[in-house]
Parts: C-alpha cells; structure tokens; sequence
C-alpha cells in the first residue's frame, strides 16, 4: 500500500491563513480519495510560510471495481422518463435490461464501473483541490487562470511503494507535478529531490525550513524564554502572536534587543501593543517593577553577525514608532489633566448610530442608568454616574485612535491623571468588560454599576430600533452584550429584576427622543444634520412641517406597556443566552426549562441558583424516583381533568382516606408544605428540594395502594384532589411537567 507526498510550493502565505490553508488541504484531499473509492490509514498536513504539505500513510494502490444496479422507469413510462433514466446513467436503452417488477415490467441499468489506480485518482482529485481551493482570497497572475493565495510555483506530489517513489503525472496551467522541492529561500541551495516523506522531512531541515508549525513554535518559546531567563527578565506570553510569527518564518533565529530608557515612561500596555502590532515583536519585562524593558523578535535567518544588523535595523524602526506613542501619550495626558473637557465636547459629534445618536447622548443614558444601578450592586451612586460620564471619554484619544484595542485601558490612565478617584478610573478600565467568554469579569461595585448600564443600554437601545440579530449575523454584538451581562449579574451575585430596569431603560426621554428621530429635534434644526441622517427627500419633507417637529421634541415617553413588552421580548433573548451559558456549566435543558417556567425568572441570580438546587435534586434516586411518581400524578390528574370537564383542586379531605398509605400520604403532604412555604420564601432551594424528597416514598406507597379511579365517586373526586396537591406542592419548586424522564 503506497504512501502519498504531496507539496505545493508558493510565494509566501500569509501568516493567519496557513493552518487553515493545511487543514483545508488535508480534508479536501482525503475527502475526495474516499469518495473515488479509496482508504488509508492516517494523514497529516503542515504548513510553512512557502508550503502546505499532506502526507498520507497506505493509500489502496486502486478502487474497487464497483457494480450497482439502479431500478428505472416502467417500460410503458413516457419517453422523457426514460431519457432521463438514461442520461443519469450514461447507457443507451440497448444496456438496459427488462425485469417484471409486481404488476408491471420495469427497466434496470446495471452500472459497472472497473477499479481504478491510486495515480489517476489522486491526480484528479489534487487538480480538483488546486482550482478549488478555498482561500480568503486569492490572486491570478501570468497568462492563466489558476487561481492560488500566492503565485503557485511548484507541485511536488509522489506515491511511494516497495518498488520505490514515483511521481504522478498532472499537469495544472503548465505547472507539472515532479519530485523536487526547494530549502529556505535564503539559506537553502537550490532545488533537490526527495524520495519519500522521511527523507523530504530531514532534506528540508538541512536546508533550514523547519516544516512542522508546532514545533516552530516551540523552538520560538523556549529560545525567548532562556534569552530573557539569562538576563533576569521574562516574556509576557501571547500565544496569538507565538502562532502569527511562527507563520513568518521557516527557520526561527531568535535575538532580544532593547527599548530606549526614554520610552520607559510610558504604560507598558503601550509599549506592549506598539511592539506587537507594528512589528510582531515579544515584549520583555522585568518581574520585579512590571516594566517592559526589552523585545523579542524572530528573525528568518542565521546572521553571521550574531543579528546585530538585524536588531540594529529593528532598534531604528522601534524608535519611529514609539516616539509617535510617546507624543501621542503627551498629549493625551495635557488633555486628562485639563478635565478631558475637550474629549467630552467632541463625543457630541461622534454617531455612535443614525438612529440612536451620538456618543455623548449615549453617555447620557449610560450616566443615569449607572445611577440606577449602583444601590442594587453597592456602589455610590455619584461615583457610578462619574464614572460613566468618564468611561468612554479615550475614544477621542490620540492614542486610542491609534490602537483601539486599548480602550477603556487608557480611559484609567487618563482618570488618574485628571485626579479622578480610583474607583471611576478602575470603571474607565473594567466597563468594556467582559468582552467575551474568557474575559475577566468586573468585581468592584462602580466598575460593575456602569459594564451593565453600558451593555443595557446597547441591548433596549438597539431593541427600541429593532435591529435584533438574525440567525448568525450579530453586526452590533448583542449576543456578547446579553452574555456580558449574565456573567457580571452572576459572578457578583446581583439580584435585579432585569424587566424593571430595561423597561426603565427604554422608556427614558433621551432615548425615545432620539429613536423618534435619530436627530436633535428641539429648533433650530440642523438642515445638512438632517440629509445626513434621513436622506435629502425625507428630510426636506421634515423641514416643511416645523410645528409638528416642535411638538415631536416635547412628545411625552413612551407608553409603559409598550416599553416592558419591549423589555419582556429582550428578556426572551436574556433567557436564550442563559440556556447556552448554562449548558456550558452542564445544567440540563429541560431544568433550565423549568425553572424559566417559574415567576421571577428575570432576576438571573435567583434563577441560576433554583437551576442548580433542581439539577443536584434530580440527579439523586430520590429526585428521579419523585419526578416519576409526580409524572404519573400529573397525567391521572390530567386525563381525569379533561375527561370530567373539571378542576380538581377543591381540597382533598382526610376523612375519606381508606387506608394506611393514603393517612401517609396526606400527612406527608402537610410536612412537604409546611417545609416548603418558608424555604422558598428564604430562597433556601436545596432546604425545599430536600423536603420535597421526603414525598418519595409516601407517593410510591399510595400508587401501589390504591386505586385512583375508584368505583365510589366520592373516594375517586378526593383522590384526585390528593393528587392536585401534590401537583401543587411540587410545581411551587419548579415547573416540573416540563423536566423529561
């Protein structure tokens, strides 16, 4: 059984692309040998920045030949039935054969298609993969039409047997397969052969292009983490950028170079994005003062001078780059310590979107529902109002501008250098958060008062203008808005009936002002604002009628209905995403069904704890054997119920209990109920849970006791009624009918 080589040889890949690139290949290639028919054992795919390559380990040398019959039309069927037969086919009507078939005689084809070798098909399938081959984008060059993310140079692609290697024949826009690769571009000596996977594995290192990406990496780390062990410092780990770089080079050279002593001013989050954004570049710290002191960059050759030309050259480059940062810190700060009057004014001429305004109308909102907020998490309520009128002040930075990804970060920077109290800037820095399912939550009370008034406000805001997310697409994030706020609400234990205060949230004049028009209503009206935002037809349309916009800017709210069936839709959404979070924690969907079913379901932290007591409860014999003897309750009841065309919850009485089990069952009813009430009003749910435990072995007793639908109908109504309590008591934990089991 041959193995397969295959390599394709390009101008350099882009570093993100190639692990996709090298799977793609892989699942392509070996999709489509096994739908022509044939097996292997194993494969693997690897990449470099000039190459992906799949090996695979015994191939079948050919396909099975392969015989199938296929049943056609009756003989008597219309002509284009039959031509239609044949065309599917591929036989004339003469290869056909006539069978009787129940009442009526009936075509077959009897299609025999003979075993193939493994060279044909793996040369079809692997032109198929080239010209079809799913970049993010790709490039046509020359004079013709293939297609590859880089100009394609070569296609090295061998079968190798007991008889030796061999390569197989294809031709791809006159670029034909062969038996040769080359080395580093730099450090390489021109193309050479090779015979088999092992001996192209240990020809490519000699010529210095370390094929598999894993170990790049490793290589990588472990060089940078000895260079900067060796003089006291440490790198700060960044596995995104360990993969972006090992994607850049075929043979790492690891060197470490310094910052200049007049960049040490700057926060080392700077000095940090600066170096990776620009110029993939580690940072190096010091472990005693957090400084970043040093770089790490991966260099794609051995130099003769040690690198020292080469971390020249990067030295020089850093030092334009960071003196932009320095002057861009500089002048922030001039800014911060003037009040950030400035960057507060220009938010005002900044869309945060056409149909909810600009960011310093939003920071309105985010303001008063911080205020809102702050008593229910234990913050001050000035300092959350503060501290959300500050938050998002950075986004006019220069330095934000210039990296974005530091919001919010250098919003803490620059309140501390406004004098501003360390909780508002710590909210300047946590309100972004949590950004996604690994991010760090938000724990101090003002930093967790404005992250929610933050994400609350997006969520009724875009709710309000109904740009809800549709199946996969979220253009607006919400779906990690409404995650955002599940975590901060959990993880701080925060009891809040989310309802209230998204209705609150929608139903603030601020907002309806501005969804009522998406522009500043109050006159003078800004004529070029309003073709801006409304189009120049509508807008001159609005221009026309002036009393009734002046009577629009001191319209009234809206109605309170309106804004909690907004709220009540938008918590619809709440509970979606908490059923996919907790399934994550491993909390089944039938319990979270349940207790969704339950009054209070918009305070998250009461819900999550009933699902918790609920799916520890029924993960005991005694909550399994309960949830069947309720079951079986709830049925009877039910049947009896539609059966009669009557509610049977009068009042069972124990006066016409027959015998011992059913005097049990009442009196353990009674215990169940008076254990219940208190806990779940003390949202003791493990206490109530327990209780309702104690019903196990009173309800089985009762079922194999006595017979519900008794001839006596005075004995059958009470039963039933007996029954209701225990529907009673058990749904008063949980909606239990929608639990399965």
């Amino acid at each position: 059984m041959p193995d397969l080589l295959i390599e394709l040889f390009s101008e350099e890949i882009p570093a993100r692309m190639q692990a996709k690139a090298a799977a793609d290949l892989k699942r392509l290639v070996t999709d489509g040998l096994v739908e022509a028919g044939l097996t292997y054992a194993s494969a693997g795919a690897f990449s470099t920045p000039r190459r992906l390559v799949l090996s695979v380990e015994e191939l079948t040398a050919e396909s099975r030949a392969v015989r199938e019959e296929r049943k056609g039309p009756r003989t008597d069927a219309p002509a284009a039935a039959l031509e239609g037969f044949l065309r599917s086919t591929g036989l004339t009507k003469d290869q056909l054969e006539v069978r009787d078939d129940k009442k009526a005689q009936v075509y077959f084809a009897v299609v025999e298609k003979p075993g193939r070798a493994a060279d044909a098909i793996v040369a079809e399938v692997l032109e198929g993969v080239i010209r079809n081959f799913p970049w993010p984008k790709s490039m046509r060059w020359g004079s013709g039409g293939l297609r590859w993310v880089r100009p394609l140079q070569s296609i090295l692609c061998l079968l190798v047997d007991e008889a030796g290697a061999r390569v197989v024949e294809m031709d791809v826009d006159g670029i034909r397969a062969g038996n040769t690769t080359e080395g580093h571009r730099f450090m390489g000596a021109g193309r050479f052969a090779v015979s088999s996977f092992d001996d192209y594995r240990v020809k490519l290192s000699r010529a210095k292009v370390m094929l598999d990406a894993t170990e790049r990496e490793a290589q990588i780390w472990q060089d940078a983490t000895n260079m900067a062990f060796a003089a006291g410092l440490e790198v700060v780990e960044d596995r995104g950028l360990l993969a972006e770089v090992a994607g850049l080079v075929e043979w790492p050279s690891v060197l470490m170079g310094q910052i200049g002593e007049e960049f040490m001013g700057l926060p080392p989050e700077v000095l940090q994005t600066s170096m990776k954004e620009h110029q993939k570049f580690f940072s190096v710290k010091n472990p005693k003062t957090g400084r970043i002191e040093r770089f790490i960059t991966v260099a794609n050759i051995e130099a003769a001078d040690g690198g020292a030309a080469i971390l020249k050259g990067n030295q020089k480059v850093l030092r334009a780059r960071l003196s932009d940062a320095r002057f861009f810190w500089e002048n922030d700060l001039r800014v911060a310590k003037g009040g950030m009057g400035e960057w507060a004014e220009g938010l005002g001429a900044v869309t945060f979107h056409n149909k909810l305004g600009s960011q310093a109308e939003r920071i309105d909102r985010i303001a008063a529902l911080a205020r809102e907020i702050a008593p229910l998490v234990g913050a001050d309520a000035a300092l959350a109002e503060q501290a959300a009128r500050v938050a998002k002040l950075d986004l006019r930075s220069a330095m934000v501008g210039e990296f974005p990804e530091l919001q919010g970060l250098m919003g803490m920077y620059y309140a501390r250098a406004a004098g501003l109290p360390d909780a508002v800037a710590d909210a300047a820095r946590d309100h972004w958060a949590p950004k996604g399912p690994e991010d760090a939550v938000p724990t101090e009370p003002v930093s967790v008062a404005v992250a929610l008034a933050d994400k609350i406000d997006t969520l009724t805001g875009f709710w309000a203008i109904d740009e809800k997310p549709t199946g996969s697409k979220d253009p607006f994030a919400l779906r990690r808005a409404a995650l955002g706020v599940i975590r901060l609400v959990l993880v701080n234990g925060v009891r809040v009936e989310l309802t209230g205060l998204m209705a609150a949230a929608v139903a603030t004049d601020e907002l309806e002002r501005t969804v009522l028009l998406g522009v500043q209503t109050k006159p003078p009206h800004d004529e070029a604002r309003l073709i801006e935002l409304l189009g120049e037809e509508f807008a001159r349309d609005v221009l026309a009628v002036g009393p009734m916009m002046d009577a629009l800017a001191t319209r009234p709210g809206p109605d309170e209905s309106d804004a909690m069936a907004l709220a009540s839709d938008l918590l619809a959404f709440f509970h979606d995403r908490l059923k996919v979070f907790l399934k994550d924690q491993g909390i089944r969907h039938d319990v979270i069904d349940a207790c969704l079913a339950m009054p209070g379901n918009d305070d998250l932290t009461l819900l999550v704890k009933r699902a918790q007591a609920l799916q520890a409860f029924l993960s005991s014999d005694d909550g399994t054997n309960l949830l069947q003897g309720f079951k079986r309750a709830n049925n009877i009841l039910s049947q009896a119920e539609a059966k009669d065309g009557v509610e049977y919850s009068f009042g069972a009485d124990p006066k016409f209990a027959e015998t011992d089990a059913e005097r049990a069952l009442f009196n353990a009813l009674d215990v169940a109920e008076q254990a219940i009430g208190p806990a779940m009003k003390g949202e003791n749910f493990a206490a109530a849970m327990g209780a309702m435990a104690q019903l196990r072995a009173p309800i089985d007793a009762f079922f194999n006791a006595v017979q519900i639908n008794a001839e006596n109908e005075i004995l059958r109504r009470n039963r039933l009624n007996l029954l209701h309590r225990i529907r009673a008591i058990c749904s008063g934990v949980a909606d239990l009918t929608k639990v399965d089991g």
